[in-house]
């Protein structure tokens, strides 16, 4: 153990560090990363096991920080590990910079997560912690890492706080050790303003194993952690009480710790010095970015023990490899990120299914072809058909993560949040089902997933007010719409920030999961029926045809010079196919054209566009959910039946006829718009 005083310094360091950072760029929280100083220089300077110089190394420790708006204490104890320098935490929340106001996953730089939704980056935690028991129980003791999380008084009082609560103590993640920062001081008010609830009780009710210490005390923290450590049944939590904006002062010496002007902007906007703050803190107020010599040399002491222990370890995985090499060669191979081959074609559908249902028979196929792939549903697997999956193993329960199923509970965003976790450890492919209305509940995960670029693949089943009797609650009308912006919001790299995908029959959901699986760099919505699809028109081998999914939207069925392109997705198209029949009988040459994923479709080349959907046709479309969903497809020449109010409740076949979803009404509104 190191000496308390260079430690006590380090984490004053860090302070400075995170103080001057903020007060620099006139924005940000230097309160809680002052409070918090004392535990993470503990855990990054004895305890965290990474390799230095392979940022990557699969069996490395991870930590997870829930609250982003400490960044400055992340960024400042990684430039202590020298993955920033101080020129770049001077240029903290600047363009370009890579010290954003909020962290964003760089694992090159150390960095496990985005931090963004308060709540979100511990439940990542709780991922990461299944997927590596998960991967130890295929591999040994290769994956035995420590999952560490950081959390604050704002992360415990979001509602998801209960759900990862809940999930780790039941799955009994004793790999999981998270410190929550108790310093009772929030952005605008202090926490006992708003609860009074007793957390540490919560968390034992939950099954985790709870340890209450001084945050700000060295030896308190080491404790803490090594008791945590030996933990061999639950996941612990270190509850440490900690000082807000520790070490503040005012421009006549006075205290500023503990206040609630501290946390959300500069410590001089705050009413505090921040020469007096960094001079009281051992530092130097005319150049406040620098590292003390003492703890650059604690942290070089650090990186020399860290090569030791990594020689150790690589020293054992390479005996581990020579013992079992078809075991080293899968590690290398899931860790590799690739997508795994697969005989797509022959997968058999049954006629005429919901595409439910055929995506179950998909999932049978991966859960015996995909041994690193885990599914996962919020208490619907029966419904949402990811049961598909689980036939073929069973669910993780404490002690046993030989299977590859997550029963979520009832619970969206944790469930989703989960499985964005376990696809941030790496190393497995992730699922995770619900009924597509209840994807409301998951926007704030499927943001952070596309901003991250984690291909999880979301499965969302009952997909429009086919529904029928559950009525409008259960009913999705504006949720299309909703997910489909996701694939015009780019990401950083310029791509679609997600693939959305709505099959329109058994054989159309074979290539869409073909697509969520060949697709590693972004998340991938499936979004499928609930009742039964006649499965559409094939000249040839209906697979080769619905193969021409993969570019977003392909002719089904086309005459010579049509009068009318007719658009549609999912079981809509099955819908124009009835209508077509009626068209032709009256002399109208009709094209219908099937378009999973608008965004891939304005992907391809301007020639196969116009292909498809030439430029001045007059083109119908028809949607079960908003019309806005295929008004950038047909135009102002064309016209759209679509859904534009909340649904009813009655059989769907009912609800088809009475909302105008028959082939009838697509006669009657095409011959409208010819006439």
């Amino acid at each position: 153990m190191n000496d308390i005083k260079v430690m006590n310094r380090a984490a004053d360091n860090i302070r400075v560090l995170a103080a001057s950072m903020v007060e620099k760029a006139k924005s940000g929280h230097p309160g809680g990363a002052m409070g918090g100083a004392d535990f993470i220089n503990v855990l990054f300077s004895e305890y965290l096991v990474y390799d230095p110089k392979n940022p990557e190394w699969e069996g490395r420790d991870r930590y997870f920080q829930d609250p982003g708006h400490m960044s400055p204490m992340l960024y400042s104890a990684l430039a202590l590990t020298g993955k920033f320098t101080m020129e770049e935490l001077s240029m903290f929340r600047q363009w370009g910079s890579p010290t954003p106001g909020h962290p964003e996953v760089d694992i090159k730089r150390g960095i496990e997560n985005t931090s963004g939704p308060l709540g979100q980056g511990h439940t990542y935690a709780v991922g990461a912690a299944i997927a590596a028991k998960f991967l130890k129980a295929r591999l040994g003791d290769v994956m035995n890492q420590t999952i560490y999380a950081y959390i604050s008084d704002g992360g415990i009082q979001e509602e998801i706080s209960q759900g990862a609560g809940r999930v780790a103590g039941t799955l009994g993640l004793d790999n999981l050790i998270m410190f929550y920062d108790s310093n009772n001081i929030q952005l605008s008010t202090t926490v006992e303003e708003v609860t009074a609830e007793n957390v540490a009780m919560k968390y034992e009710a939950w099954g985790w194993k709870v340890i209450s210490i001084n945050g700000n005390d060295v030896n308190e923290i080491r404790k803490a952690l090594d008791e945590a450590k030996a933990e061999t049944q639950r996941p612990t939590l270190i509850i440490g009480g900690t000082i807000m904006g520790k070490g503040a002062m005012g421009a006549d010496k006075s205290n500023y710790e503990n206040k609630v002007s501290t946390h959300g902007q500069p410590l001089s906007a705050a009413g505090a010095s921040i020469e007096e703050t960094i001079k009281n803190l051992g530092g130097d107020p005319q150049n406040p970015f620098s590292v003390f010599p003492e703890v650059a040399e604690l942290y070089a002491k650090r990186a020399k023990e860290l090569e030791a222990i990594v020689a150790e370890r690589y020293a054992a995985k390479d005996a581990w490899a020579k013992a079992n090499p078809e075991l080293a060669e899968k590690m290398k191979f899931w860790f590799s990120g690739k997508a795994p081959k697969l005989d797509w074609e022959a997968i058999e559908q049954k006629a005429n299914q919901a595409t439910r249902a055929a995506s179950a028979t998909v999932l049978g196929v991966l859960a015996t072809k995909v041994e690193n792939m885990i599914c996962s549903s919020a208490d619907l697997s029966n419904s949402d058909k990811t049961d598909g999956f689980l036939k073929k193993t069973h669910s993780f329960v404490k002690g046993d993560f030989s299977g590859a199923f997550f029963q979520a509970g009832v619970s969206e965003l944790t469930m989703a949040c989960v499985c964005i976790g376990m696809s941030l450890h790496g190393g497995v492919i992730v699922a995770c089902g619900t009924f597509f209305v209840f994807s409301d509940y998951m926007k704030p995960a499927i943001r952070m997933a596309a901003l991250m670029e984690q291909p999880v693949k979301f499965i969302w089943s009952h997909d429009a007010f086919r529904v029928g009797e559950d009525g409008p609650t259960h009913e999705p009308v504006e949720q299309e719409a909703q997910i489909r912006l996701m694939e015009k919001l780019k990401n950083h790299k310029g791509h679609n920030s997600m693939l959305v995908l709505r099959p329109a029959d058994v054989i159309e959901t074979t290539v869409a999961w073909k697509m969520a699986m060949e697709n590693t760099a972004t998340p991938t919505a499936l979004i499928l029926s609930r009742q039964n699809i006649t499965d559409l028109p094939a000249k040839g081998n209906r697979y080769d045809e619905a193969l021409q999914a993969e570019k977003g939207a392909y002719i089904v069925e086309s005459d010579e010079n049509p009068d009318v392109i007719m658009v549609a997705s999912g079981s809509e198209v099955a819908t124009l196919v009835e209508g077509a029949a009626l068209l032709r009988a009256d002399g109208v040459k009709v094209r219908i054209v099937s378009v999973l994923s608008e965004g891939l479709f304005r992907n391809q080349n301007k020639e196969y566009q116009e292909s498809v959907i030439p430029t001045g046709s007059k083109i119908f479309g028809l949607t079960a959910g908003l019309p806005v969903n295929l008004e950038g497809l047909v135009g102002a020449n064309g016209k759209v039946w679509g859904l534009e109010s909340f649904g009813f409740s009655a059989p769907y076949k009912v609800l088809d006829e009475k909302l105008g979803f028959t082939g009838q009404n697509v006669y009657n509104q095409v011959k409208e718009l010819l006439a």
